[in-house]
């Protein structure tokens, strides 16, 4: 029998069946060994959209560890949005077989994204050699865990710094949170060829060919902020003044939580517009918006999808912070500009929604129609 200590170094090893049929590497040793180099879990328990956000760190995390295996723990409903990555190893579902999983493991980095004690406490089990982010100290408050967590962390402490002076992005901050060199790298999203050639069948069944100019409507947002949506009343008025150019074909877009107010701005419509299932879960979800070519969304996971997709993308923002996001320059972000009391992450707002009653329809429907007329030059 060989030395069997390095195969247990091998990303292709598990211990449980052959890594090739016709060779046994527990008898002879490894036949194609693959080092796992750096071992990186990214913990990241938050909204799904901050999920799909992080993986823009990840071509960065490659360019200082070549050589790494990169773990990465979320919860369930997010495990979708991590599927057929071509930088990430192993995705685990936080649940108790994970927790205890991860808990015999040894890791040479952990970055945890989450400024929450769920994540905090998990970063602080897992044995690893240096730890980035946020962790928990012993009273369970959120504390810190390197010098590059710092600024990142006080964006959560002082509201003046979030919402007025900060003018860098997500993806910035968190770079320098993990220590990495930020160069503005883009989401990391992959469908399968089985999701584009299901994407391609289902063009077909609602009669979308390339040549035709198709708008997408992210209607809602999670239940958790319910005050990052438009009305349903202010979508039927844009949906109607799009479809009076007699030009554009029309996707209302969502998941289960838009289901109803899906089926409300459809039913005003007669059949004249396409409204894609809510239900299928978030990879069909994903098939369904890269159908349209431009994404008209609040801030919500719809719209960190719709970049992922490299959509262009027209955010409008009101409760949240514009400055915090990148459109990669494919799209227009829309805010209340001079509103006193926006941003403020309220869940409940004290003076009657004025960032939504302010939302300038107008703007929406010049923006739309410039950019599809570019698109059209560009082509002759």
């Amino acid at each position: 029998m060989t030395d069997n200590s390095k195969i247990y170094l091998c990303k292709n090893f598990n211990g449980y069946k052959p890594c090739f049929s016709d060779h046994n590497c527990w008898e002879n040793g490894c036949k194609e060994y693959n080092p796992m180099g750096t071992r990186i879990l990214i913990i990241n328990l938050d909204a799904m959209g901050d999920v799909l956000m992080t993986t823009a760190q990840l071509p960065a995390i490659k360019r200082k560890y070549p050589k790494s295996t990169i773990y990465w723990v979320t919860l369930k409903i997010a495990l979708g949005l991590l599927q057929n990555n071509p930088y990430i190893d192993k995705v685990f579902a936080y649940d108790f077989e994970t927790l205890s999983i991860l808990n015999t493991m040894e890791f040479d980095i952990v970055m945890n994204v989450d400024k929450s004690q769920r994540s905090g406490a998990l970063a602080m089990l897992v044995s690893a050699k240096e730890k980035l982010g946020f962790g928990i100290e012993k009273n369970g408050k959120i504390v810190p865990l390197n010098d590059g967590a710092n600024y990142n962390y006080r964006l959560g402490m002082d509201d003046n710094l979030k919402f007025k002076i900060n003018r860098r992005t997500g993806q910035d901050y968190l770079a320098e949170t993990f220590e990495l060199e930020y160069k503005e790298d883009d989401y990391i999203f992959q469908f399968t060829q089985e999701e584009l050639d299901y994407i391609g069948a289902y063009k077909k069944k609602i009669n979308i060919s390339d040549n035709d100019e198709v708008i997408g409507f992210n209607t809602g947002c999670s239940t958790l902020f319910p005050n990052k949506k438009m009305t349903i009343e202010q979508h039927i008025a844009l949906i109607e003044k799009f479809l009076s150019f007699n030009r554009f074909k029309i996707i209302l877009l969502g998941g289960p939580e838009d289901e109803e107010r899906n089926t409300i701005i459809a039913s005003e419509f007669n059949g004249k517009i396409i409204n894609t299932p809510t239900n299928e879960g978030v990879r069909r979800g994903a098939c369904y918006e890269n159908v349209p070519d431009l994404i008209i969304t609040g801030d919500s996971f719809g719209m960190h999808l719709a970049i992922a997709l490299k959509k262009y993308v027209i955010a409008w923002f009101g409760l949240s912070c514009w400055t915090e996001i990148d459109l990669y320059g494919r799209g227009v972000k829309l805010f209340p500009d001079g509103l006193f009391c926006a941003p403020c992450w309220k869940k409940v707002c004290p003076y009657n929604l004025e960032c939504i009653q302010m939302i300038d329809l107008e703007k929406i429907i010049d923006e739309t129609v410039d950019y599809f007329d570019r698109r059209k030059s560009e082509k002759k």
